[in-house]
């Protein structure tokens, strides 16, 4: 059984409510619905797609979602035994079902959308979801992991094996998968996680307004926010579950529209340094001038490609979130981000950034701090900048490559952070940007970006907080 939906959306649609629905009726017995949309998809006609069932209730949901993939599809089928990646196989209740249809471009004209969809009732089993398995690695140390990556079960091309290579192949201990508005991915990471290498459960909420990470939760969130406020209700459903959320790429193009809301995290550094990253960090500095308390993590915002490529300076672990952790686990990974224990550095090789004050480690509060003691190593020529609530409060030149100082705490304003900056290694590493440019398309958000007077920063730590 069959049915063709047409309908006419106009930029007054798109302005009333940024997702659009088109109902259809599921009859009792349906083992597999199969959906396809047809539109004429131009740079100004961008529609993304998704399906809810009759559990939904409207936003903010927390039952209901079949699935969602974005522009990266225009088709998908949902069957009580398996489903296109990005959607949630399982049994098909009878009802009101919808697609949902994101209206990212819709041209000032307007544009026709065809929609067909057919059901069918041939016997088949029922798989359950993957169970969640919780492996750890009982060793106390530093952990190298990447916080931001996709498969194709959103809109990259390679599957999760390949991305699972490639986080070997980097030789990362933790990785999070933040697939754009679904969690299917837990259909090969859950059982594949191990004490060699934990996944961490991750979705990427994103909105045209802004894009956040939710973190440690094995339930959907819902991505349907219209209002700067709906911020708050995001918040509050990610801790309501016991999650974390963080701020992703506060830079261009796609900035966070929305209200500030109550943040674990916040993603400071996104792809290689020269795509904009000081802007997200200039953001997170005034946020935390401010009086938040804000752990910035980095994450490489790797989209997988359909085979496994060399190591680079943009694939996975391009920045590399380094976290100290009583054992591997994903909650003692959740911890450690939550805490600030850590810092970002600019591969998994890349110059490691320690700092304590008093002995207390990155994340830690203290209220008068005698002695601040930093250790670097792989960043000998290049300079150690530390960073209070006003800025610049100090520096000095790292001259080996294993670096160790104690000082006198300096005098500071609500923190102090530290960062490595490019100096002996910044013809090096701006060479190597550069050299990308040769005859190859560069992701969208490395187009543009000057780099005649901007600070490169190759590893940047998380504050240790002055006051009661």
């Amino acid at each position: 059984m069959s049915q063709t939906i047409t309908a006419r959306i106009a930029r007054a649609d798109q302005a009333a409510n940024p997702y659009f629905y088109l109902p259809f009726e599921v009859p009792e017995g349906t083992t597999r619905i199969a959906v396809s949309l047809a539109y004429p998809k131009a740079e100004d006609c961008v529609i993304d797609l998704g399906a809810f069932d009759p559990r939904d209730s409207g936003y903010p949901s927390a039952e209901g979602f079949r699935g969602w993939s974005g522009g990266a599809r225009d088709h998908f089928f949902i069957a009580t035994d398996d489903a296109t990646p990005g959607y949630v196989h399982g049994p098909i209740p009878a009802g009101r079902w919808r697609v949902i249809l994101g209206l990212y471009k819709i041209p000032e004209s307007g544009t026709d959308i065809s929609v067909t969809i057919a059901i069918d009732a041939s016997p088949r089993r029922v798989e359950p979801q993957p169970v969640r398995t919780f492996p750890v690695r009982r060793q106390a140390g530093w952990y190298r992991g990447d916080l931001h990556c996709h498969t194709f079960h959103s809109d990259a091309r390679g599957a999760p094996d390949l991305l699972h290579a490639a986080a070997k192949q980097a030789g990362l201990d933790f990785l999070a998968i933040a697939d754009h508005n679904t969690i299917t991915q837990r259909r090969y990471f859950h059982p594949q996680s191990t004490p060699e290498l934990v996944f961490v459960r991750a979705m990427e909420v994103t909105t045209a307004q802004g894009h956040a990470n939710v973190y440690g939760v094995d339930d959907w969130i819902d991505f349907r926010m219209t209002r700067a406020s709906d911020s708050h209700i995001l918040a509050r459903l990610v801790h309501a579950k016991g999650g974390l959320l963080s701020i992703n790429h506060d830079k261009p193009p796609i900035g966070w529209e929305y209200e500030l809301p109550e943040a674990d995290c916040q993603e400071v550094w996104q792809s290689t340094w020269m795509a904009w990253n000081w802007i997200a960090l200039e953001r997170w500095q005034q946020r935390l001038a401010s009086g938040l308390r804000l752990s910035a993590i980095g994450g490489s915002d790797y989209h997988q490609p359909a085979r496994l490529m060399p190591e680079g300076p943009l694939v996975l672990a391009r920045p590399t979130s380094v976290l100290w952790m009583p054992e591997l686990s994903e909650d003692a990974v959740l911890g450690a981000m939550k805490a600030g224990h850590g810092y970002i550095t600019e591969s998994p090789n890349g110059p490691s950034l320690v700092m304590t004050a008093d002995g207390q480690p990155m994340g830690s509060r203290l209220a008068r701090p005698q002695a601040v003691r930093i250790e670097v190593k792989g960043a000998a020529g290049d300079r150690l900048v530390l960073i209070d609530a006003r800025g610049e409060i100090g520096s000095a030149t790292i001259d080996a490559d294993d670096w160790d100082h104690e000082i006198a705490a300096p005098p500071a304003q609500g923190f102090i952070r530290a960062e490595i900056v490019a100096r002996a290694s910044r013809d090096r590493l701006g060479a190597e940007f550069l050299a990308l440019l040769e005859g190859r398309e560069l992701p969208w958000q490395l187009r543009g970006v000057d780099l005649a007077d901007q600070p490169i920063r190759r590893a940047i730590g998380n504050p240790i907080y002055i006051g009661p």
